[in-house]
């Protein structure tokens, strides 16, 4: 199986990957006025499984379709949601099996968590408090399915790191002898992956189960966002960071992705690849050479003055005309990175937009205007549609980004375990189950 594995994040920041949230889609339609409600409400309360006594319900299952959707920020067609019905069934046990462990384990998972990584998800997508909540009511879905899959993301993280102990670390010669086989592999290819892995537990469900991945990439390629689809249906570790498994080599993958990824181009998402557990589904983001990517990294300050119209140069507002006046002042008379900084307080757009690498900025004349800079002085005013911008560059250094590190080196060993204490916990748990299925 693939062997690079991210470790699960912290708690609080376990519901940050699970939802790319727009505008909300036009989903399946709810049941008309035509249709008695006492119907409706049989159906959807209609149970799907019964898993060691605890019922799933047609409801949960609906929920968790439309979820997905809501999270993909595509409309939905109710054929599509009944075809999603199976994997998702399968899906809802196996949490049903994870949460139930987690408590027999008593693995504390409390409310203010869940509350906790429900307000990181919220900040973290600029909604307001309580935003999502009415996100979700409006196209149909119970907060408790989002809160539920967040508890159990949150008690299955807790329990392998419980299960894994102290004893997990990798030991100082693991450490060593992997820096030495990547030393060894330098200048061989390396690819950007991302995953999404859908376990085949009973030969006799593998047609289903490929007819259901078939929909994911079908999906996928109609503009779905990956890190979205794998949080939502992965059962690998990387679900948790939206499917990233990192830069891997065709050494760190079964032979049977390692055959499909080496022809593919950057962008493409694969065809169903069938591995041993499962199927896998693959997106490659970059290739480079292992060891070689030497890069220049900026570290920048902006000031932005918005526009309160859009700029029509060739009759701008007096408005517009004072802002630009502005950036022109504040171009001329900067000398620090500092100064930047305190012109921008109070503006919109954050002073620091972080590390930016030089060659992927774009569009190009912004990239040769920033190459062009020297540290500590600023630009000329740069005009936009929306606004007026000054930027200086603080620093710059070359950096080999692809150099593997004893850091990096000590997590791919310990996500190796994580990932495999995982799926063999999961095998376990539906050994000793008892799964009734109703039609």
């Amino acid at each position: 199986m693939l062997r690079s594995r991210p470790f699960p994040r912290p708690p609080a920041l376990l519901a940050a990957a699970l939802l790319g949230l727009a505008a909300p889609p036009a989903l399946a339609q709810p049941p008309s006025r035509s249709q008695p409600a006492a119907q409706s409400a049989v159906q959807t309360n209609r149970i799907a499984a019964v898993v060691n006594g605890e019922v799933v319900s047609r409801a949960d299952i609906a929920g968790r379709a439309r979820l997905f959707a809501l999270n993909a920020g595509i409309a939905v067609a109710p054929e599509v949601l009944e075809r999603l019905t199976p994997q998702v069934t399968r899906l809802l046990i196996d949490e049903r099996l994870r949460l139930q462990e987690v408590r027999r384990r008593r693995i504390p998972i409390t409310d203010a968590e869940v509350a906790e990584a429900v307000a990181e998800l919220e900040r973290r997508n600029n909604l307001p408090a309580g935003a999502l909540r009415a996100q979700l009511a409006q196209v149909g879905v119970q907060p408790r399915v989002l809160y539920d899959q967040i508890r159990t993301q949150i008690g299955w993280g807790r329990l392998l790191r419980t299960q894994l102990g102290p004893s997990a670390m990798p030991s100082e010669a693991e450490i060593q002898e992997a820096m030495a086989n990547a030393r060894a592999r330098t200048g061989q290819p390396e690819y950007l992956v991302s995953e999404i892995f859908i376990p085949v537990d009973d030969p006799t469900t593998e047609a289903e189960t490929h007819r259901f991945v078939e929909e994911v990439i079908r999906q996928l390629r109609t503009g779905t966002p990956f890190p979205v689809a794998a949080t939502q249906f992965s059962q690998s570790q990387t679900a948790l960071q939206g499917g990233d498994l990192g830069w891997v080599r065709k050494e760190d993958v079964d032979p049977e992705v390692a055959a499909v990824m080496e022809r593919m181009p950057p962008g493409a998402i694969a065809n169903p690849i069938r591995v041993p557990g499962g199927f896998q589904i693959i997106s490659l983001r970059q290739r480079r050479e292992s060891g070689r990517e030497i890069a220049t990294l900026l570290s920048v300050r902006q000031a932005y003055f918005p526009f309160s119209s859009a700029l029509d140069p060739e009759n701008p507002t007096q408005q517009q005309r004072d802002q630009v006046e502005k950036a022109q002042r504040l171009a001329q008379g900067a000398r620090s990175c500092e100064a930047l900084e305190a012109a921008s307080r109070g503006s919109d757009r954050p002073a620091d937009p972080g590390p930016i690498r030089l060659e992927t900025v774009t569009p190009p004349p912004l990239r040769a205007l920033l190459a062009g800079l020297q540290p500590g002085k600023a630009s000329q005013p740069i005009l936009t549609p929306e606004g007026v911008m000054v930027m200086m560059v603080c620093s710059r250094e070359q950096r080999n980004l692809a150099e593997f590190t004893p850091e990096q080196a000590r997590s791919q060993l310990l996500r190796d375990k994580v990932e495999l204490l995982s799926r063999q916990l999961q095998r376990d748990l539906r050994r000793r189950a008892t799964i009734e299925m109703r039609s």
